[in-house]
C-alpha cells in the first residue's frame, strides 16, 4: 500500500489534534512508603562561602551544586543546559576555578568558596568584564551568558589582558547556541578598557 507525504501529514495532523483533546492526566498522590523513602535519602549540612557569604545549608548528598544554587538558594543566574556536564551554562567558580556545577555534588563544597555570576555586579553597577559584553554585543539569547562570564572571569583572573587565542582556549568548553563566539572573544580581550575587574564575591 503506497503511502503519501499528505497522507501522512494528514493523519500525523489529526493524531496530535486528537491527543492535544484529551483531559491532563492526573499526577497520583505521594503515598506513604515514597514518602518515607524520600525522607530516608542521606542528607549533610555543609558549610561553605557562597559569593563572600558564609552560609550553612543541609543538602541530599544526591543533590549537585547547580540543583543547591537554583533550587534551594535562588541563584538562578546559574542556567542548566545540558545537564551532563558538556554545555558549560552551569558554569560557576570553585575556589576560583570554574567548573560544570551540574555534574559537581554539592557536598564537595564544603569549606570552600563557590562564585556564581550574581555576584559580579555591586548593585546597579556592572563589572568591567560586564560591561564589555554589552558594549561588543555579545550576549544573544543570553542562555550561555553567565557561563562565558564565569569562565572568562577565571581567565582574567591570572591573565588581565589575554590574546585572543588564550580567550579562545579558555572558553572552548562553554557551547554558544547562537554561533556569537567571535563577540564574546572581543568582549574578553577588551575587558581591561572597561576598567579593573573588580574581586568579585559581592553578597547576593
Amino acid at each position: 500500500m503506497k503511502f503519501s507525504r499528505r497522507k501522512f501529514l494528514e493523519s500525523a495532523g489529526a493524531s496530535l489534534a486528537a491527543a492535544g483533546g484529551m483531559p491532563p492526566a492526573k499526577l497520583a498522590p505521594i503515598d506513604g512508603q515514597a514518602r518515607r523513602e524520600s525522607d530516608a535519602i542521606p542528607r549533610t549540612k555543609i558549610r561553605l562561602q557562597l559569593n563572600n557569604r558564609p552560609i550553612e545549608v543541609e543538602v541530599e548528598d544526591r543533590c549537585t551544586l547547580a540543583e543547591l544554587l537554583r533550587d534551594h538558594l535562588n541563584l538562578t543566574g546559574t542556567r542548566i543546559g545540558c545537564d551532563r556536564g558538556e554545555c558549560g551554562a552551569c558554569t560557576v567558580l570553585f575556589d576560583g576555578d570554574p567548573i560544570y556545577s551540574c555534574s559537581y555534588l554539592a557536598v564537595w563544597t564544603n569549606g570552600r568558596a563557590v562564585q556564581t555570576v550574581e555576584s559580579l555586579a555591586a548593585g546597579t553597577t556592572l563589572d568591567p568584564l560586564q560591561q564589555s559584553f554589552i558594549a561588543h554585543d555579545a550576549p544573544q539569547c543570553g542562555f550561555c551568558t553567565s557561563g562565558q562570564l564565569m569562565t572568562a572571569k577565571a581567565l582574567l583572573a591570572v591573565d588581565p589582558r589575554p590574546s585572543e587565542d588564550t580567550v579562545k582556549r579558555a572558553l572552548s568548553g562553554t557551547l554558544c547556541r547562537c554561533a556569537n563566539y567571535n563577540r564574546y572573544v572581543e568582549a574578553v580581550v577588551s575587558a581591561h578598557k572597561f576598567g579593573r575587574p573588580s574581586a568579585g564575591g559581592e553578597d547576593v
